[in-house]
């Protein structure tokens, strides 16, 4: 998420999809079979632009592709790596799943929430540079745990780990 300007939730939305934003998805366009189908494409860029997806930008979403607002906000709240709400600049991702929990992902998490200063999931770290998060996997079972730090994918994560891990994102 480099170039990423995390919002706050209550600032006023100002138009995504204007100058180099549109032409990047008007230039989807032609990839795809309709406009509606540059769905995910859309949405990313958003994220990218804002570091997550405001109600307001889900209704321009909706009206640039010719889709219902409720179909996009389905679409958003549906996909975990879409974020609702605003996040730190660094977004962990823990995977719980039960291969990983037997390899002690839950102490991977708590060792997560301590380091960063979030103290629980879904929270920001007061420095704004860390949000913890659980997802079900992240396709690795066999090197537990994993997480992923933004794009970053970090595979057999122990407790002891953890702080160094951070170190490189700070």
């Amino acid at each position: 998420m480099s170039g990423t300007t995390h919002g706050h939730a209550d600032a006023p939305h100002q138009a995504v999809f204007t100058g180099r934003v549109l032409a990047r998805l008007e230039a989807l366009f032609p990839q795809y079979p309709t406009k509606q189908a540059c769905l995910l494409p859309a949405l990313w860029m958003v994220q990218e632009e804002r570091g997550w997806i405001s109600e307001p930008a889900m209704a321009e979403v909706a009206e640039v592709l010719g889709l219902t607002p409720a179909y996009v906000k389905g679409v958003v709240t549906f996909y975990t790596m879409y974020h609702t709400h605003p996040v730190g600049r660094h977004f962990i991702q823990v995977c719980t799943t039960s291969p990983c929990n037997l390899c002690g992902a839950e102490a991977v998490m708590e060792a997560l929430l301590r380091e960063t200063g979030c103290g629980e999931l879904g929270a920001t770290s007061p420095d704004g540079r860390f949000t913890v998060s659980e997802v079900e996997c992240l396709g690795a079972c066999g090197f537990a745990t994993p997480i992923m730090i933004n794009d970053d994918f970090i595979e057999s994560v122990t407790p002891e780990r953890v702080a160094g891990i951070l170190q490189g994102y700070k």
